[in-house]
């Protein structure tokens, strides 16, 4: 294992654990969380789907154990964090990343939320009820890490993981 890919990882998800008490948007059992987001887009990038997908469970296990998150943030985030890296591997792109997050998190995690707040939670919304406010979250924080992407400190990020920027 590479101790800076492990490092990075450690380091993202502290910030996504912090920012949830300062960023997060309550739509019913749902929480919005845009930081979540732009971090499954960044590790996508930086360091691909093991990382993404794994920093997107210890985000969501640590919000759900210290109470700021719900369980529906395992498949919002687990799910688009897992395509937005197999779609920037396979494109190269950081679109490729931004529509894996989308498509992830916002459609199938979002439906996929549906069964798991039917009968674990016992919400009684309909599945299409997740879908908006997880297509908000997941587009705002895709906007978001389109913007930190084109700074010197992804740039820096990436020399120091040994990577080509593109």
């Amino acid at each position: 294992m590479n101790i800076r890919k492990l490092t990075f990882t450690a380091l993202f998800i502290a910030i996504g654990v912090l920012s949830a008490h300062l960023v997060y948007i309550p739509v019913g059992v749902a929480k919005c969380f845009p930081v979540q987001h732009a971090i499954n887009v960044l590790l996508a990038v930086l360091l691909g789907t093991r990382y993404s997908t794994g920093a997107a469970f210890g985000i969501s296990l640590l919000r759900n154990l210290l109470g700021t998150g719900s369980i529906l943030a395992f498949p919002g985030s687990m799910i688009g964090a897992a395509l937005s890296g197999i779609l920037y591997k396979r494109t190269g792109h950081i679109l490729g990343a931004i529509a894996g997050e989308i498509i992830g998190t916002g459609l199938i995690g979002g439906l996929l939320s549906f069964p798991i707040a039917k009968f674990l939670i016992g919400s009684p919304v309909g599945a299409f009820f997740f879908i908006i406010p997880f297509l908000v979250s997941t587009v705002g924080g895709s906007l978001i890490a389109w913007l930190l992407y084109k700074t010197p400190v992804v740039a820096y990020s990436r020399e120091i993981l040994g990577q080509n920027t593109r």
